[in-house]
């Protein structure tokens, strides 16, 4: 931490970045470690610097030795069959995917990630994986290793940063949000054992210079039953939790939550398969 000193931190705010600082620190948040956020700026309350006054205190309790990371999905570029959205009609949908904008990892902004990711993906010395939909932003040490492999088709399984995450045993900061915003339940997912739909889908991407539309297919995902999921970890004892700004923030260990959450989908998830699926 950066030796700032404190205020006097209050539920109600305005929220120092050095009090959140303490309180990250408090929770749990390791210095050096690898740490992946799931934020809402609007429950943490008022932030002195906003969204950056966010980063900041999570970089501070980081210090130079840690990695932050964040997700910054780009669902804009989505093939628009993929998407089937009602705005766009069905016989305008070749126009529209022939519009979409090439992916680039410096310039294309998030979707639906929030400020709070929107700024690391922004901040000088971050960097961004290679995925057009699902990427994620990093910035510290490991975050060339963290992003080194985002394969098109497995975003959120062995080929994707969660899985380095994992591997580094990192941490899980769940700061105003809940785990239905959990990416690394993904990553349990495709470690349950169960066998995983794949849907066709593209996106628009720079190949030798030239905007190409690239055709692949993703498993399949379901986040309907991760708040489950999170009440049977949390009976567990598996998570620390503590007040940071205006919320209770929840911290795991991605180890702990991925191994945990594997197992109760083969289970529960199973027990809703047809007979012949489930075997």
């Amino acid at each position: 931490m950066n030796g700032a000193a404190p205020g006097r931190p209050s539920a109600s705010g305005p929220h120092l970045p050095a009090d959140l600082a303490t309180q990250l620190h408090a929770l749990g948040v390791r210095p050096g470690g690898v740490l992946l956020v799931h934020a809402s700026l609007r429950a943490i309350g008022t932030v002195v610097g906003g969204a950056q006054g966010v980063v900041l205190a999570l970089e501070d309790v980081l210090d130079p030795a840690g990695t932050l990371v964040m997700p910054s999905q780009s669902w804009q570029l989505c093939d628009p069959q993929y998407l089937d959205d009602p705005q766009v009609p069905a016989d305008r949908r070749d126009e529209v995917r022939d519009a979409l904008p090439a992916y680039d990892p410096a310039w294309t902004p998030s979707r639906t990630m929030g400020a709070v990711a929107e700024v690391l993906r922004t901040q000088p010395g971050t960097l961004r994986s290679g995925h057009p939909h699902r990427s994620f932003v990093a910035r510290g040490p490991a975050a060339a290793d963290l992003l080194a492999r985002h394969d098109l088709d497995d975003p959120v399984g062995e080929g994707s940063p969660l899985a380095r995450v994992h591997a580094l045993g990192g941490q899980v900061l769940l700061l105003g949000v809940g785990y239905d915003k959990c990416t690394a339940l993904h990553l349990a997912e495709a470690r349950s054992g169960l066998p995983a739909s794949r849907v066709p889908n593209g996106a628009p991407m720079l190949l030798d210079g030239r905007r190409t539309w690239v055709r692949f297919e993703e498993p399949v995902v379901d986040d309907s039953d991760f708040l489950a999921l999170g009440e049977a970890f949390a009976a567990t004892r598996g998570e620390r939790t503590g007040q940071v700004g205006g919320v209770t923030a929840r911290l795991v260990e991605v180890r702990e939550l991925v191994g945990f959450a594997a197992a109760w989908f083969a289970r529960t998830r199973t027990a809703h398969l047809p007979s012949a699926v489930a075997g």
